[in-house]
């Protein structure tokens, strides 16, 4: 092996990607072992819920869960996205705390029990693209085992719960020109609220939906929803084409009588132009200046509501340094047990109040915000959060 620090990582993203799907943790234990002597290594995944990391392990045998908020070091690299590292009580021997994050996407993370290295010897740095490079093969290895999927459950999924999760593009995407982060509640039992993204050269493309209903219908509703936008973004038609399209394929199924208030937005990535279709319930907050504020559009029909129904986009003000939130009507109209909505107020309180968080933890701190107004954390409706810092054009937002 070659002295220098990093050599190493070739060979060991070589090896992992040879390594059956089911024995990622094993190979990455004896990997670290070899190259940089490792004693323990620990691959914790979070759950669905966001609020403990938990090892993987072959089913039904389990580990001891980590709280992602108690303080504990490995949910304060997974929070902060950023490695931290443990000293022991043991001289010379250090715990390092590696997020695994692939392409903005939060996996969880990898706790290397190893000698506190010395000059020359692989560092941190190293460390943490080797966890980046395993939470790429945890992803591929996911389409041919539920090993990781699994690791991922406090609790069983509901059926409707599992539709959506597997509907969804990850929980969050990140590249120069914007960083994206999003959250659904109830994790586990989650029916018809859904988010997606898809993104080219040249744009970005976010929907966010509110199917109608709860449970099974309101999953197989949002799947046809989702589905449709997707199969009419890939033909390549405009924004408006788009809503069109899925709204036909909404109303030839349910006839008018189930429909998916839906917001899309399209952002170019070039220009820094940003537009909307407003089919129904989904708002759209803006934060700039350390001003929070609601951006509305004109309010078009829900897909699937009308046959034929035609939509038109909208241009909306985007500018570097902004922040926008979109949340699902399950979280701006969310009922408390006095009958009052949560509502704009609070919504732009938490969003400024947030505005130093990342995308991920401000998604969350708006459902946990919502969890505590309803004094405990049973959601009577789907609550879904998508935030995105945007770093794209330079040119002077248009007013």
């Amino acid at each position: 092996m070659s002295n220098h620090p990093d050599a190493w990582l070739g060979a060991a993203e070589s090896a992992l990607r040879a390594a059956p799907p089911t024995s990622l943790p094993s190979a990455a234990a004896e990997l670290l072992a070899t190259y940089v002597r490792a004693s323990e290594v620990t691959v914790l995944l979070a759950d669905y819920g966001l609020s403990v990391l938990q090892p993987i392990t072959q089913l039904p045998l389990t580990r001891a869960q980590v709280a992602v908020r108690d303080g504990a070091p490995a949910g304060r690299a997974f929070s902060s996205e950023a490695p931290f590292v443990e000293v022991t009580d043991e001289p010379g021997i250090v715990i390092a705390h590696l997020p695994i994050t692939v392409r903005g996407d939060r996996l969880g993370v990898l706790s290397v029990r190893l000698p506190e290295p010395a000059e020359g010897a692989p560092g941190v740095l190293e460390l943490a693209a080797f966890a980046t490079a395993l939470g790429h093969e945890v992803i591929v290895a996911e389409r041919d085992t539920d090993l990781y999927l699994q690791a991922r459950r406090r609790r069983r999924l509901t059926l409707a719960a599992e539709m959506q999760w597997q509907l969804l593009p990850g929980r969050g995407f990140s590249r120069d020109e914007y960083t994206l982060g999003a959250h659904l509640e109830p994790a586990y039992a989650i029916g018809g609220d859904n988010f997606d993204w898809s993104t080219t050269d040249d744009s970005l493309t976010i929907t966010v939906t509110d199917g109608q209903g709860g449970g099974i219908g309101a999953a197989l509703l949002t799947n046809l929803a989702v589905n449709a936008l997707r199969n009419a973004r890939r033909a390549g038609v405009p924004l408006e084409d788009q809503a069109r399209l899925a709204d036909q394929a909404i109303y030839a199924e349910y006839g008018g009588e189930r429909y998916a208030p839906s917001l899309l937005l399209r952002f170019d990535l070039a220009t820094g132009t940003a537009q909307a279709v407003d089919a129904g319930s989904p708002q759209l907050f803006r934060l700039r200046d350390n001003i929070a504020e609601q951006v509305t559009f004109e309010a078009q029909m829900p897909l699937g509501m009308f046959e034929e129904t035609e939509y038109h986009k909208q241009p909306f003000s985007i500018a570097p340094g902004d922040r926008l939130v979109i949340v699902s009507s399950g979280v701006h109209g969310s009922p408390s047990k006095d009958g009052s909505a949560f509502g704009e107020r609070a919504l732009r309180e938490t969003i400024a109040a947030t505005r130093t968080s990342s995308t991920h933890e401000t998604a969350r701190a708006l459902v946990d915000g919502l969890m505590q107004y309803h004094g405990g954390y049973d959601l009577p409706q789907d609550a879904a959060v998508v935030c995105l810092d945007w770093r794209g054009s330079r040119q002077p937002p248009t007013r």
